[in-house]
């Protein structure tokens, strides 16, 4: 029937079919409750196992391309996606949470070292193991090698990686749903937008300091460290909006974007703050006075992308004022030195005729931003590939250390999306097209990985040493997350996202940080999983080395 041969008879046809059904299916069973739990995308992996095991197969070098290209699509958009806040993360506690990764690391290979011992399972199976266990398939890569260099077969390493996998990927997942119930509080549950030193704060002050009496409002800015934006001034009934030259007077009001941390220093500087809460979110801003209007604009002429805002001349130009960039959902504060990026969202304050004419300026056209632009992602790519091939040479490792597919392209992705744009490349996309292209690549990459492990998954599982591997996979697995979880949420301070995030980027497990991200509020777990993999990925990738060499 010709249903078989498009089922079985091995070609690009079938193999598109047989992975666009496993991913179909899976997807639909992701959205599958269990007692207000789902486990999502991960049901991909478990429909391509069964699969698997059920005869179907594809081509297997077809199998390995959609599996490196799905993860390295998965993995390069989420880096362009937490680009832009992930050196101020990392400045703020990057250090604490790659600590805290690194430690999970360490007691998950010390677990397993112990579990060698203990239940005596030879080091070329228990690589594999921690392997799968963690879900790091370039560890097993590193591990196989080091194995085939002292002429030992790898095939065990590969096998006890491919029946531990599945709990591996289902093991963290269930340790987030265990400590939700058990060990988080209300509290522990953020967005995290309070916790970013950009996020801005809108407070009004009263000039009453002598000191800048008469003073413009450069020289007032001059005299402290503190950033800020005037909105608007009143004296006298009237309202203007200040410019740099602008001379303050005593019992001036002033509208000021600021940060929350600088409120206490501005009001020092300025002599005193009114009382009213500029930060509800329910402020009708057109309404508090009959001038003066506040608009929101888009940044979508290309040639504007890596140019800095105080090099257009908004303000000396048009009389207007700009006080916050929307951008990635994060505020900034408006400085002069803040570097444009396409989509960036201005909030701009002036006369309306004003504000039309700097809406020309700078395109605000949301149609020019919905297509995005594909050159850049595929560049970013390659160039995510070559630097995960370089090889790393580590003293006392005869076998060099490589990123890999899933170090390379992610690290390329945060410097893409930080710097990009100061070199002029755009790497704007709208949310659900970073969404939809995150969802492909991760959804093809567990096809495969299920599809491939599906064939000889219950014969191993129904062996002795095969319940001995799960059961020490699973032991690898959820042990460590249940122990550095409560960790770092109660001596370290971790909101539970962020903290889900870390342990999700040191398990190199993006199945686990999708479900976080699918089940708490904010970017945190999307940030901590970022800033903590890379190093992660190549500490295992170097430890499974490290554990052939020393132990076998």
């Amino acid at each position: 029937m010709w249903i078989e041969s498009v089922l079985f008879e091995q070609s690009a046809l079938q193999a598109l079919v047989v992975l666009s059904l496993i991913v179909a299916v899976g997807l639909a069973l992701g959205k599958v409750h269990f007692k207000g739990v789902s486990l999502g995308v991960t049901w991909v992996f478990f429909v391509g196992i069964i699969a698997g095991h059920f005869g179907l197969k594809i081509d297997h070098q077809m199998l390995v391309f959609a599996e490196s290209f799905g993860l390295v699509l998965f993995v390069y958009e989420l880096g362009l996606k937490v680009g832009p806040g992930f050196f101020s993360s990392f400045r703020k506690g990057g250090v604490l949470l790659n600590g805290l990764g690194l430690v999970l690391v360490l007691l998950g290979t010390l677990v397993a070292i112990g579990l060698t011992f203990l239940l005596d399972i030879p080091m070329s199976d228990m690589v594999g193991i921690l392997s799968g266990a963690t879900t790091n398939t370039p560890a097993l890569g590193a591990a196989q090698q080091a194995l085939s260099q002292l002429g030992i077969s790898a095939n065990g390493a590969a096998l006890s990686c491919a029946v531990t996998y599945p709990l591996g990927v289902i093991g963290v997942i269930l340790a987030f749903v265990l400590l939700r119930k058990l060990a988080v509080r209300p509290g522990d549950i953020s967005d995290g937008g309070h916790d970013d030193d950009n996020q801005t704060f809108i407070a009004a002050f009263v000039v009453e300091n002598p000191a800048l009496f008469g003073k413009t409002v450069r020289q007032a800015a001059g005299v402290t460290h503190l950033h800020f934006v005037i909105s608007r001034l009143w004296r006298q009934g009237s309202v203007t909006i200040p410019g740099p030259d602008t001379v303050l007077e005593h019992e001036d009001r002033l509208l000021v974007v600021t940060t929350d941390k600088d409120v206490e220093g501005l009001t020092t500087l300025f002599g005193a703050q009114e009382q009213r809460d500029w930060n509800t979110g329910h402020i009708d801003w057109n309404a508090i006075d009959s001038s003066l209007i506040s608009r929101h604009i888009v940044v979508s002429r290309p040639e504007l992308n890596g140019r800095k805002l105080g090099s257009l001349k908004l303000r000396n130009s048009y009389g207007i004022n700009i006080t916050r960039v929307v951008r990635s959902g994060v505020t900034l504060l408006a400085s002069p030195g803040l570097i444009l990026q396409l989509g960036d969202r201005l909030t701009v304050v002036g006369e309306e005729k004003s504000i039309a004419q700097v809406a020309r300026v700078v395109g605000n056209s949301t149609v020019t931003l919905k297509d995005p632009n594909m050159g850049a992602i595929f560049l970013g790519i390659v160039l995510g590939l070559l630097l995960g091939s370089v090889p790393i040479m580590i003293p006392g490792i005869s076998v060099p250390v490589r990123l890999g597919l899933a170090g390379g392209p992610i690290i390329v992705g945060i410097l893409v999306g930080r710097f990009g744009p100061q070199f002029h490349l755009v790497t704007y996309t709208t949310r659900s097209a970073n969404l939809m292209l995150r969802g492909i690549g991760l959804s093809l990459f567990l096809g495969c990985l299920g599809l491939e492990a599906g064939e000889k998954f219950l014969d191993t599982i129904l062996r002795a040493d095969g319940v001995l591997w799960i059961a020490a996979g699973f032991i690898i697995t959820v042990l460590p997350v249940l122990v550095m979880t409560p960790v770092a949420m109660r001596w370290w301070k971790l909101d539970f996202g962020l903290a889900c995030g870390v342990m999700s980027g040191a398990m190199a497990n993006p199945m686990a940080l999708n479900y976080a991200n699918s089940t708490l509020p904010g970017d945190n777990p999307a940030v901590g999983y970022a800033t903590v993999y890379p190093l992660a990925m190549f500490s295992r990738v170097v430890i499974a080395q490290l554990l052939v060499l020393m132990f076998q």
